[in-house]
């Protein structure tokens, strides 16, 4: 056995023994090369080997800690959704969270929005960026207004090299393509690779902007079993793709959603290679990757790509702001296809947000703003977790989450979602139930919850107030 996984297991047995509760700290990475007699880096692949594993926790400054919320029997189970393709369904339903979600004319006195999927957009670390934007506005109006390259701004693409760097990547910066955001990316690459009537095999539970993307182009969602921690299931994938001629997959590997979880290193490296061996293109949506808590980022799936068939794709909807609508894919061996489709579909991108951003990333703002925002969107997980825990029934299961700001409960079957959703909005809180996040309506007794909207008090007023509704729900 490897020195760090040896350490790894002890480390895990101490805390499984009581020794190291619930937020207490580790032992340094110098104490502990002292006491086992082992080289630093031994430590430290150790304690990512914890992080993985959900057994610890890196705060910035301050070492390691044991997680406030362990991982345990609440985690749901893994799916079941049904084993051939489907067309997807669910858009109203969509639509109308979507008007939920942005509407100005409601008389209803909004508490809590749980259900969208947007970052802290009032944090001061986005002040540069703002700023920059402003500047360029006032300066250099006339590049806002003409035609950009289809490929998006050389600028951006070439920070973007920088950016993917973290997740393993080592890319030119002519191997990107910009888009307006991250649904557009996904969509020009199911364009790309497929055609109208092909297959394509998708995480169950999954997120509804994807599924939508499916049904705009007219392909069939084939949706695999996932597990909460460690993603989908190779086993029922093999089955899948040995019974089905499936055309791509589409998956979230890295801080997935709606479940949070990262997809090991060893499974993405066995997803990579049965999608090679069966001569299938993956697409993967790495949009809340940069927001991982652990640190190093985890590996992307392109980042095991040797033959192009990996087309990552991503955004700075969910690190940064929707509204700026700057997102990017690379490619790989799809690379002109995919800039013809983005070409006959939107052309360009406009030019100013993709120059401020570029900025922001050259300067160091982005990675300070990741760096702040992981710890702020870890402790208000914690938060809800346990907010979850004391107000919910007691065999609701719950999610946990690796990165990000989204996490996925399992309710008690007998429970509607749906209607607890329409009962929600009269107390001023809205909730995403289940079934949006199936090409056919599963999961009616689940939830996607955003865990930051509002202060840490009204998201605990919120949940308090949906642990009272679920249970006047008629069974």
């Amino acid at each position: 056995m490897a020195l760090y996984i040896d350490l790894a297991e002890h480390l895990k047995a101490q805390i499984n023994l009581g020794r190291f509760t619930a937020g207490d700290k580790l032992p340094s990475v110098r104490q502990l090369s002292k006491e086992h007699n082992v080289s630093i880096a031994t430590v430290q692949e150790a304690y990512r080997v914890l992080e993985a594993e959900l057994y610890a926790q890196a705060k910035p400054k301050s070492g390691y800690f044991v997680p406030a919320t362990m991982p345990g029997e609440n985690l749901p189970k893994m799916t079941k959704p049904p084993q051939r393709p489907m067309d997807v369904s669910q858009w109203e339903d969509v639509l109308d969270i979507l008007l939920n979600t942005f509407s100005k004319d409601s008389d209803i006195d909004v508490r809590c929005q749980f259900q969208h999927a947007m970052p802290n957009m009032h944090a001061k670390t986005l002040k540069p960026l703002t700023k920059r934007l402003y500047e360029l506005n006032k300066n250099r109006a006339l590049d806002g207004m003409i035609y950009g390259d289809v490929k998006g701004d050389v600028a951006l693409r070439k920070q973007l090299s920088r950016v993917v760097a973290a997740s393993g990547c080592h890319l030119h910066f002519d191997e990107f393509v910009v888009t307006s955001g991250c649904q557009e990316a996904l969509s020009v690459c199911l364009r790309a690779v497929a055609e109208a009537g092909d297959i394509i095999a998708v995480e169950s539970p999954g997120f509804y902007g994807a599924m939508q993307a499916i049904k705009g182009a007219n392909l069939k969602a084939l949706e695999i079993p996932t597990d909460s921690h460690t993603g989908l299931s190779l086993e029922a994938l093999k089955l899948a793709v040995d019974q089905w001629p499936v055309k791509a997959i589409l998956v979230t590997p890295t801080v997935n959603n709606p479940q949070g979880f990262v997809m090991p290193d060893e499974k993405k490296k066995a997803l990579y290679a049965l999608a090679r061996e069966y001569d299938i293109a993956i697409i993967e949506d790495d949009i809340y990757g940069d927001i991982a808590y652990s640190y190093p980022r985890p590996r992307t799936i392109k980042s095991f790509d040797e033959d192009g068939r990996v087309l990552l794709c991503s955004s700075f909807s969910k690190t940064l702001a929707p509204g700026f609508r700057v997102g990017w894919i690379a490619p790989g061996s799809f690379r002109n296809k995919v800039l013809h489709v983005k070409y006959v579909t939107s052309s360009m991108c406009p030019t100013l947000p993709q120059l401020a951003i570029a900025d922001f990333i050259e300067q160091g703002g982005y990675d300070r703003h990741l760096r702040a925002m992981r710890q702020d969107y870890r402790l208000a997980r914690d938060a809800l977790l346990k907010d979850i825990k004391q107000y919910f029934p007691a065999d609701t299961c719950v999610s946990y989450p690796e990165g990000g700001y989204v996490l996925w409960v399992e309710l008690n079957a007998k429970y509607d979602c749906v209607k607890l959703a329409e009962n929600a909005k009269s107390c001023g809180i809205f909730i995403a139930p289940g079934q949006l996040f199936s090409a056919t309506g599963k999961y009616r007794h689940c939830l996607r919850f955003n865990f930051i909207d509002g202060t840490s008090a009204q998201r605990s007023y919120a949940i308090k107030q949906l642990g009272i509704l679920i249970k006047s729900l008629k069974t």
